[in-house]
């Protein structure tokens, strides 16, 4: 079968990502990691962008009596017959998710070894589950969330510090629901699907200690409250290790991520005559940064055939970062900053047509999840009065395509496998 020359880019590039967002689609993943029932209670528990979704598959497939309380999001709440579905403030925490995390701390304590609790966790859950130690306010986590957002520091190097300072992160939470069984079920939006590090592990503890934490405020050079740094250099006990005899009947899944996302998409485009490669589903970096590299590929190929012989299809996931500017305050996210900086490195060349987005739905705090490019982008801003290269670096992405009409709305999906980024060269 050879690629149809004649079909439209953006519609095409669109359903490769819903085909990534449909193979981490809860219904379809959750059915499959079920844990074993226990003649106990069963209490589910969980949060993230994408937990309200993956709390009703459960409800749904589950035939036994269970009870529990999830956070979400604002607006990414759904009905849930027998789990309580709460809102809170993502990408700075507030009192609702403060509410939130007591919520669940209540719902754990008190069992037995003959109860089953049930951790669902996805991306976005660092900044809706804040439980700051004793010591510690929510405007220290707020403080810190906030100095995290412009440092550029990758989700690794965040939650490291995230759970230092919070009393349910870092495998609290599975130290408090003890002696009872926990089953996580992580869909992952890290790069190298670390499930310890999706919303900074509440009921996963990790090897990182508070002095990981401090070299991660040193390399980055954050101002955060005197309370926190007073915290993190104290003699306080570090957060729990995996060794830790309370953990002993814990059990991880990574149930989807962006590895099986992108070898969906992969699938769609090779079902279709279009040969697809996958570059990493793990890349990290400054979004400008990766948007640069990919389009020297990009071109590489369109001119050369190398290192892939035109047509392809090039694919790769993972989660860059945006150092912002203090001095600017555009409107955009991470994949729209990719993506701009990705116009500007294959402009003038029309064989090359791309889409960058997240899976959940939501690009940074607009409500796009991401935008389509190609050699007409930059040229085509130019005429609408948008300078490009001006707009990425005052971090207004999402202003520049705006002007365009290129903009990628398909609404919150329910799920979130992070970064999805498809590069088609004819």
């Amino acid at each position: 079968m050879s690629f149809l020359w004649n079909i439209d880019p953006k519609p095409f590039l669109a359903s490769l990502f819903t085909a990534a967002v449909d193979a981490a689609d809860p219904r379809r993943i959750i059915a499959v990691h079920l844990p074993s029932r226990l003649k106990g209670r069963t209490i589910v528990i969980g949060a993230g962008k994408g937990v309200a979704h993956l709390a009703r598959a459960f409800d749904e497939a589950w035939d036994a009596p269970l009870e529990g309380t999830v956070v979400t999001r604002y607006g990414y709440g759904v009905d849930c017959p027998r789990i309580a579905v709460r809102e809170a403030s993502h990408p700075v925490p507030d009192q609702a998710g403060l509410l939130a995390a007591l919520e669940l701390r209540r719902l754990v304590a008190n069992l037995t070894e003959d109860d089953l609790v049930v951790s669902l966790m996805c991306g976005g859950g660092s900044a809706l589950l804040p439980a700051p130690l004793a010591g510690l306010t929510l405007d220290d986590e707020i403080a810190l969330n906030r100095a995290l957002l412009h440092c550029g520091a990758p989700i690794s190097a965040m939650n490291v510090l995230r759970k230092s300072i919070s009393g349910i992160k870092g495998g609290r939470l599975a130290i408090a629901a003890f002696p009872a069984r926990v089953v996580t079920l992580v869909v992952s939006d890290v790069p190298g699907d670390d499930p310890a590090l999706v919303c900074s592990g509440p009921t996963i503890a990790s090897e990182s200690t508070r002095a990981d934490a401090l070299a991660v405020v040193s390399d980055y050079r954050l101002a955060l409250p005197e309370a926190i740094l007073a915290h993190l250099s104290s003699g306080e006990p570090d957060s729990p290790l995996p060794c830790d005899p309370r953990l002993s009947r814990c059990e991880t899944k990574v149930i989807a991520s962006a590895a099986q996302s992108l070898e969906a998409a992969a699938d769609l485009a090779r079902g279709q005559g279009l040969d697809a490669v996958i570059l990493s589903d793990a890349i990290e970096g400054e979004a400008r940064d990766v948007g640069q590299v990919h389009a020297a590929i990009a071109l590489e190929i369109a001119r050369k055939d190398r290192p892939f012989r035109k047509p392809v299809l090039v694919l790769s996931g993972g989660e860059t970062t945006v150092t912002m500017r203090r001095d600017r305050k555009g409107r955009g996210g991470r994949n729209s900053a990719f993506l701009l900086s990705f116009a500007l490195g294959i402009q003038g060349c029309g064989s090359i047509h791309a889409l960058a987005a997240d899976t959940d739905g939501i690009d940074g705090s607009e409500g796009n999840a991401g935008a389509f490019a190609d050699g007409t982008t930059v040229s085509r801003m130019r005429q609408a009065g948008v300078v490009a290269r001006e707009m990425l670096h005052g971090n207004d992405a999402w202003t520049a395509f705006d002007s365009v009409g290129d903009l990628f709305t398909p609404g919150p999906t329910g799920t979130n496998v992070n970064d999805f980024r498809a590069i088609l060269i004819r």
